[in-house]
């Protein structure tokens, strides 16, 4: 009882002789337990016997005893060969029988950084309290999605970080529960942005007199119009994501399989240029659609099929993938450097509970969607002029990459190597918040509906 009055005593931070919901919460964000709030609210109103909104010993005593007694059941269910310890071997068994296969390294690092105090490479009965007493997981399931977690945001026209919902690989019911869940988030990110996006491609394309001419669309094709494009953009871009998430996945394995080690930032920065060049040139021909649609007025053309076959009559199958040669350029080095970036960061900071909190990994990775974006964007530019040239009278013929970026100079000079990145670095945020909040939702939704 004696550890259980030192920690009513540290989370009385105000030492009123009561736990609120704010001290509560500011404890479990130091131990890096992310997105409490709701939990905490339920655990307050469970527990609050005069319903006064606060916590006295007597019953946060009530709450730690129930927590203490069921996670020493889950300990010993854990400990395979009774030895009074959990190892790497318990928790590879762990996630085995829930249907994830990881390797001793990761087995390894989830108990060094989350549970080992002593450097026994091992977890006691005092060590594994001490992990689970605060984090308001209900049970096994849902403490091992803790340990699995890696925030993830989707911020640029795709998602050149593939999502890691398992460390390596899953099962088939675990991906098709994430990549359901994570699709729908983002078919609705990209629909609520899809007006900043088309604005993107205009500003690539057009330069300055996007703005006006933007405008001047609304009025003849009503708001509407503003979301031309999207239904191929959701199409493209939620499979070309799902693609590059199981290509990183499964080289990914591989290597650590072969190392024994974790990955190091060049192997990051070569995966993610790999598994983001194959994707993307699966996807590409939408991107031409995507990007034809967004320019022309409202009513060109009736629809995607309509507009495909348009480019197949009028011009030729080669068109399907005009400007890809600059794309792939752009899309190496972008899913290259967000790759190596975002997740260098996110094993820095995971490592410091102190920056383990949802702003806070939010700004890490929009650092790394900013580092990317900035090494490729020129491309970007190339890529989208030349993808729109069969119309764009602003834009000039170019036979390579060097002659397209001497054009643009020529005609915009150093900005219009960067026409549109600020729209792009408008929509990011809100995307990234989307693709966050509703991913976790759809997810938590997909699952109680399938069991």
């Amino acid at each position: 009882m004696d550890q259980f009055r030192g920690l009513f005593a540290k989370l009385d931070q105000n030492e009123d002789g009561f736990i609120s919901v704010s001290e509560l919460q500011d404890e479990m964000r130091k131990h890096g337990i992310l997105s409490v709030d709701g939990k905490v609210q339920n655990i307050i109103e469970s527990y609050d016997k005069n319903k006064d909104g606060l916590l006295d010993y007597k019953e946060f005593l009530s709450y730690m005893m129930d927590r203490e007694k069921k996670w020493k059941i889950y300990f010993h269910d854990l400990d395979k060969n009774k030895c009074g310890v959990i190892d790497q071997e318990d928790i590879i068994c762990l996630f085995k029988e829930l249907g994830v296969v990881i390797s001793k390294p990761n087995a390894k690092k989830i108990i060094q950084i989350r549970m080992d105090k002593d450097s026994s490479m091992t977890v006691d009965w005092g060590e594994f309290l001490h992990h689970v007493i605060l984090n308001p997981v209900d049970n096994i399931g849902e403490l091992v999605s803790s340990w699995k977690h890696n925030l993830v945001f989707d911020v640029g026209e795709s998602r050149a970080m593939p999502i890691e919902f398992p460390e390596e690989a899953s099962g088939l019911g675990a991906w098709r529960t994430f990549v359901l869940a994570a699709g729908l988030a983002d078919a609705v990110s990209r629909s609520v942005t899809a007006p900043i996006d088309r604005l993107k491609t205009q500003l690539q394309v057009h330069g300055s007199k996007a703005f006006s001419q933007g405008f001047q669309e609304m009025r003849a094709g009503g708001l509407r119009s503003m979301w031309q494009g999207n239904a191929v953009n959701v199409l493209k871009g939620t499979p070309q994501s799902t693609l590059q998430c199981l290509i990183y996945a499964q080289m990914k394995v591989y290597t650590q399989n072969s190392t024994q080690q974790t990955l190091t930032v060049q192997q990051r920065f070569g995966l993610g240029c790999v598994s983001g060049a194959v994707a993307h040139a699966a996807f590409y021909p939408l991107e031409v659609l995507k990007v034809r649609l967004n320019l022309q007025q409202a009513g060109t053309y009736h629809g995607v099929v309509a507009c495909a076959r348009s480019i197949y009559r009028h011009e030729s199958l080669s068109s399907f993938y005009r400007g890809f040669k600059p794309s792939i350029l752009c899309m190496i080095p972008y899913a290259g450097v967000e790759c190596a970036v975002h997740q260098s960061i996110m094993n820095w900071a995971k490592s410091d509970p102190a920056y383990n909190s949802d702003s806070k990994l939010f700004f890490f990775s929009f650092v790394a969607f900013a580092s990317g974006q900035m090494i490729s964007y020129p491309l970007a530019v190339i890529r989208t002029q030349q993808q729109a040239q069969a119309f764009s009278s602003d834009s000039r013929p170019a036979s390579g990459v060097l002659q397209g970026l001497i054009g643009i100079y020529e005609r915009r000079g150093i900005r219009g190597y960067y026409n549109g990145m600020g729209a792009s670095f408008v929509r990011a945020i809100p995307c990234a918040l989307i693709n966050y909040t509703l991913t976790r939702h759809f997810e938590n939704l997909v699952s109680s509906t399938g069991s």
